[in-house]
């Protein structure tokens, strides 16, 4: 570290959806205008069938499988960054790790992401932030979503920061505090459909825009979401695979009909909750479901006129979580609060994560 100012840093995010793995190298640096920040070189490893295999089921391993999981997959983060920064040649002065969630389940007091910190600090070889939600879960919160600290400090010039990731979510300020919540369902409905026919993606929407509006399944989605629109809790794959995928199992509906439906139905979701939230200006629109024209078109015409969607440059779109969990990482190694009460319900705000290889 430069100084406590300046800060190079890799973000590491892997999503619900299982896209694959966000790696975002970036500087960081505050002034007396606020943090800034440059993305200097990011990439998007897709993950071998083997891996997305082990990730997509690890929940049904038992204990001692799931520690050796925890530790390989831990291994296998360490080896990608440090093949990264050599083959980049990039100064580094520590990794921050979200890590893959396997549980999500802050009820009962625990949520839990794959990926051993000190397995990837041993094969990185560079000082590890990692384990970025469980204080949060502790002191009575959600342990989610975190990105609204980021949001607060390097996009606030934005009224709504919404991302479309495997989960539909989004943060804003209100008077003066900053308000962040899950939505909905978003690319892991869309991706768990096209998997039915060996595809990893929707590109563009093309299928879905082929479809038909199926009213009954649309009211089933609807009637999963109502009851959460004043509470927002949370979401997590338990709720995915109770709630949700059943609906889209469903026999005797076209492929076509359900992704256009489960598309109208988290576009509603989405159009709902900022209308609620009163903001009348402009929402930076980040994550996968940013290159989804069809999901983008069916959003603008469930908002209206009432707000300007921003689409960003690629790699903010692609990256801006891994950045984000990069700017977490910078706060807590200064010690300051990178989990805000004011999203998760905690009973306080914290500086969250856990520190691995530091002087």
């Amino acid at each position: 570290m430069d100084s406590m100012d300046n800060f190079k840093v890799i973000g590491l995010m892997s999503g619900t959806s299982l896209d694959g793995l966000d790696i975002a190298y970036c500087h960081f640096r505050k002034t007396q205008k606020g943090w800034g920040f440059s993305l200097k070189n990011a990439t998007t490893l897709k993950y071998p069938s083997a891996w997305k295999d082990k990730l997509s089921t690890a929940q049904h391993l038992q204990g001692e499988k799931l520690l050796e999981l925890d530790a390989q997959y831990g291994k296998y983060l360490g080896n990608i960054c440090r093949d990264f920064v050599s083959k980049n040649k990039l100064r580094v002065d520590f990794i921050a790790s979200h890590g893959h969630t396997i549980f999500h389940q802050p009820k009962k007091s625990f949520t839990y992401q794959l990926g051993s910190g000190n397995a990837l600090h041993a094969a990185s070889g560079i000082p590890l932030v990692f384990d970025f939600r469980s204080l949060d879960v502790m002191l009575g919160g959600e342990g989610a979503p975190l990105v609204p600290a980021g949001d607060k400090f390097l996009f606030g010039d934005y009224d709504v920061c919404l991302n479309l990731g495997g989960i539909a979510n989004l943060s804003m300020e209100i008077k003066g505090s900053r308000v962040a919540y899950d939505i909905c369902f978003n690319n892991m409905g869309l991706n768990y459909l096209m998997s039915k026919v060996g595809k990893e993606f929707d590109e563009d929407g093309a299928m879905s825009s082929d479809g038909k509006l199926h009213l009954k399944m649309l009211k089933k989605l609807d009637a999963v979401y109502r009851p959460l629109r004043n509470k927002r809790p949370s979401l997590g794959r338990e709720l995915f695979e109770q709630r949700i995928q059943p609906i889209l199992d469903e026999p005797g509906i076209k492929l076509k009909d359900k992704l256009r439906t489960f598309t109208v139905s988290a576009a509603r979701e989405i159009a709902q909750a900022i209308a609620s939230s009163k903001k009348q200006g402009s929402v930076l629109c980040t994550g996968g479901g940013a290159f989804n024209s069809f999901f983008i078109s069916q959003m603008l015409d469930q908002c209206g006129d009432s707000v300007s969607i921003v689409i960003p440059d690629e790699d903010i779109i692609k990256f801006k979580e891994a950045i984000v969990f990069g700017f977490l990482g910078v706060l807590k190694v200064r010690g300051e609060i990178n989990c805000l009460k004011s999203v998760t319900g905690a009973s306080r705000n914290s500086s969250s994560g856990s520190l691995i290889g530091f002087k």
